[in-house]
């Protein structure tokens, strides 16, 4: 059976993400701060996904504008790239708690050749990549309004 992209990306998007995960990822310019990411947000240069779980979501709120899109779906994979359809010639954000789950589904973009992502890898909590969308008092929604603002195509 020949794999696909898309398929390989499915795959391994699946893995353990402690077995993913790589110090180099916030090395590249697809790595942007969350006030970077709200810029782009309002001035309509990107779209952006929330991978986290719906109880995560529930508990913090998402990122204002964010599509909330679970990695822990099991159709995540075609919930990305319908994302990307969507955002036509605009990138897609991925944000996460702190950028571990982020980077290790951008490490497997990059490597099955896809360079339309980006990382927010400082992501809602904060990490060393910095405080994180919360702390820096950027706008969220409740996980309702977030879940009702979701592109048709998104929804599960």
């Amino acid at each position: 059976m020949l794999l696909t992209r898309r398929h390989t990306v499915t795959l391994l998007a699946f893995l353990p993400v402690q077995a993913l995960a790589t110090t180099a990822v916030a090395q590249g310019r697809d790595v942007w701060t969350a006030a970077e990411a709200l810029e782009a947000l309002l001035q309509d240069r990107i779209r952006m996904l929330d991978i986290r779980s719906s109880e995560e979501w529930q508990e913090t709120g998402v990122a204002q504008g964010a599509w909330p899109v679970s990695l822990h779906d099991e159709r995540f994979p075609e919930r990305l790239f319908a994302a990307r359809d969507l955002a036509e010639t605009r990138a897609v954000a991925l944000i996460c708690a702190t950028g571990g789950r982020s980077g290790a589904v951008m490490t497997n973009l990059r490597k099955s050749g896809y360079d339309s992502f980006i990382d927010v890898s400082e992501g809602m909590l904060g990490s060393r990549q910095g405080p994180g969308w919360i702390k820096a008092g950027l706008p969220i929604v409740t996980a309702q309004e977030a879940i009702s603002a979701l592109p048709s195509t998104l929804k599960l």
